[in-house]
């Protein structure tokens, strides 16, 4: 009896065998057909704002396009490069890099003509390779709307900003701000901390918040990825306030953070794979805007997690607020008011 079942049990090992290994087959084929993607990010997912927000691109274009996109989480700037080489080693047929050094990713594309790279935000430079592709959301319209409103809500006349960098595509957010709270309020006096591109440390962010704090500043944006969670912990742990960027971030300490610059990059990050998918990758830049819809702040989308939890005293200005912010973004958009953009034009006297 024994002996009947092992015969048994051997002739279905052997009908099962084919099923198996042709099934693993076809799944294997199929994958093959696939374009493949790597999205190289600057730091850990969990900033719940850039990496985060190119992440959500992610996952949709894997539900949704022919694809096979892998996320690389990198620890920091020392880990970008040596991530970008084992992308390439890899073999991925398009490979983007978001928000990393733009001499870099040149340097990568210059050195392999033959790989097509992509990043979904800003790069600072005029001209690329061919294989390059930089998706880029202008955001210094967006941020002067959000300096409005600090300009208007500050009860010092002393704002800050907690800047990732000092570079182009990171100074586009903090001029732009600047610009903003200086028009709605001329005698305001505007600071900066750059955290020297450190985008992973909360610490730091939160030690660089705290000192523009004691520096008499009562709103801070922050602009520093993951490292802006320390700025956002500090304004409220102070009794100040700041303003969040990239995702709505109006939520993580409700009635501290008075508004957030969206920037849609988990938009950007989709579109360029859905156009590498399409046939339509081509190298260049090419831009989205507060009139595409690519930026805006929270108050846009409906959130009014601050006048539903913030002090009486700064409530109370939120109406202002918001009617100088649709003022101004009508003559925005009717091209009746210029703001300055750091990824193209050369510093303003009025913004030194």
């Amino acid at each position: 009896m024994k002996r009947l079942a092992l015969i048994v049990l051997l002739v279905l090992s052997f009908i099962a065998f084919p099923l198996f290994a042709g099934g693993s087959s076809e799944s294997t084929d199929a994958e093959d057909d696939l374009v493949t993607v790597a999205v190289v990010i600057p730091s850990p997912l969990g900033d719940r704002s850039f990496c985060d927000s190119a992440n959500e691109g992610v996952i949709r274009a894997n539900a949704e396009l022919p694809v096979k996109v892998d996320l690389i989480e990198t620890q920091g700037v020392h880990e970008h490069e040596t991530a970008m080489r084992g992308a390439i080693n890899r073999g991925y047929d398009l490979i983007m890099g978001v928000g990393l050094d733009t001499q870099m990713m040149i340097d990568l594309a210059n050195e392999y003509p033959d790989q097509a790279f992509a990043s979904p935000s800003e790069l600072s430079e005029t001209n690329l390779p061919p294989n390059l592709k930089s998706l880029l959301i202008n955001v210094n319209k967006s941020s002067f709307l959000a300096g409005l409103i600090a300009g208007v809500m500050t009860e010092t006349g002393k704002v800050g900003c907690v800047a990732g960098g000092d570079a182009p595509g990171i100074n586009q957010f903090y001029y732009g701000f600047k610009q903003g709270v200086l028009e709605a309020n001329p005698d305001a006096e505007v600071y900066v901390n750059y955290l020297g591109f450190d985008f992973s440390n909360p610490t730091l962010g939160m030690e660089s918040a705290v000192a523009l704090y004691n520096e008499g500043c009562d709103i801070i944006y922050a602009v520093c990825g993951l490292s802006g969670e320390g700025v956002l912990q500090a304004a409220a742990e102070t009794g100040n306030f700041a303003i969040g960027v990239d995702t709505v971030q109006d939520e993580f300490y409700p009635g501290s953070i008075i508004t957030s610059v969206i920037k849609r990059v988990d938009n950007s990050t989709y579109q360029i794979i859905e156009d590498y998918v399409n046939g339509d990758f081509e190298g260049g830049f090419e831009t989205l805007d507060l009139e595409d819809g690519a930026t805006g702040i929270s108050w846009d989308v409906g959130y009014t997690t601050f006048e539903d939890n913030g002090p009486d005293f700064m409530v109370a200005k939120v109406p202002d607020a918001k009617a100088l912010v649709e003022e101004y973004k009508e003559k925005i958009l009717a091209g009746e008011y210029e703001v300055y953009d750091a990824l193209t034009m050369p510093l303003w006297d009025s913004l030194r």
